[in-house]
């Protein structure tokens, strides 16, 4: 089943429960942290965004999870085979840092004692991103500045409840921005330039259990000239009523069924090359990774090991209309993230 939110609706209803489980191709549900029943400390508020174009990718995170905050800056060199990130954490932010209840418009910023990190979105289809960090890597400091624009019409967008009550998970992943900036490191300045580069946001709103583990996939780039990409996902939480599977071409959205990762060694050899297969056959996939950005935090309580898996696909996806795609060393990610948090 993918039941599809067609009409604007309030996200939550009034014991904070999803009003209505599904998938959207616009920011339809009206999410309101004020209509959240569950306690502070549960709630995760992240927005990240990914900038890439085969060759060199830039990272940024803030995000709120309650009791801690992260903010992140990755910067990933695929022909030399390095990257590098660095995470601050913060103590206790719970909402202190107002992240926007719409990923429409409104700015972030965090700051800490040798970083900040700032999201700036007039709600004019622009969005601009500046990073900077002193002793960010062995190198020294980084600063990115990066324009993101021609932001398609539809994106993903789920409602995904847990099986539990006021617990739940509202995203959206807008893939496809084309790109324009640079980042300074290491005395080498690294351009991204609009006519090869694209970027990903991935907007988190939700209530999450203590423990699980996901599955999530993305790529943006072009087939032809045309702006195309994907999201596909799992793991976690109730998908009865849809899945966050989704290509995009031209701006428009075309939902996908179920897709499974197929990570080789019982999915513990994450630079062997992988496959995804689809229960409908629009997603068929081998993907050849070239870097891993790996972490492994482990205080007991609080665990995060995070595979996330940067490399090339190669095969076939279907459109609604039956139109295929042929991609051949297309760039993009997939990952595999356990945590208890």
């Amino acid at each position: 089943m993918q039941h599809e939110i067609t009409s604007v609706i309030p996200l939550l209803d009034s014991q904070g429960n999803l009003t209505e489980p599904g998938f959207a191709r616009k920011l339809l549900p009206r999410y309101r942290r004020a209509d959240i029943k569950a306690s502070k400390l549960r709630i995760k508020e992240w927005d990240y965004y990914l900038i890439n174009n085969g060759r060199f990718a830039l990272a940024l995170t803030v995000d709120d999870n309650g009791y801690m905050g992260l903010d992140s800056i990755s910067l990933l060199n695929f022909e030399e085979g390095w990257e590098h990130t660095n995470s601050p954490m913060s103590f206790m932010p719970l909402g202190k840092l107002h992240m926007p209840e719409t990923s429409a418009v409104g700015d972030v910023f965090h700051a800490g004692k040798n970083h900040s990190i700032s999201y700036l979105n007039k709600g004019d289809g622009k969005r601009t991103l500046i990073a900077q960090m002193k002793n960010f890597g062995p190198a020294g400091s980084l600063y990115a500045k990066v324009e993101l624009f021609d932001e398609p019409e539809d994106s993903m967008v789920i409602c995904t409840p847990f099986d539990k009550p006021g617990y739940f998970y509202y995203n959206q992943k807008i893939n496809c921005m084309r790109a324009s900036g640079q980042v300074t490191y290491d005395g080498r300045d690294y351009v991204f330039d609009p006519a090869e580069s694209f970027a990903v946001l991935d907007w988190g709103r939700g209530v999450w259990t203590y423990h699980n583990t996901w599955y999530w996939g993305s790529a943006s780039y072009q087939v032809d000239g045309v702006p195309f990409g994907w999201n596909i996902g799992y793991g976690f939480g109730n998908t009865a009523a849809a899945s966050e599977n989704m290509l995009f071409y031209a701006g428009k959205a075309h939902k996908l069924s179920r897709v499974q990762f197929h990570i080789p060694g019982g999915e513990k050899d994450f630079m062997a090359p992988w496959v995804f297969s689809s229960d409908d056959g629009r997603f068929e996939m081998d993907f050849v990774p070239v870097l891993d950005r790996a972490a492994c935090t482990d205080v007991k309580l609080i665990k995060s090991d995070q595979h996330q898996v940067f490399g090339r696909f190669t095969g076939k996806a279907v459109l609604d209309d039956g139109q295929v795609i042929q991609v051949k060393d297309f760039p993009g990610f997939a990952e595999k993230v356990e945590n208890k948090w």
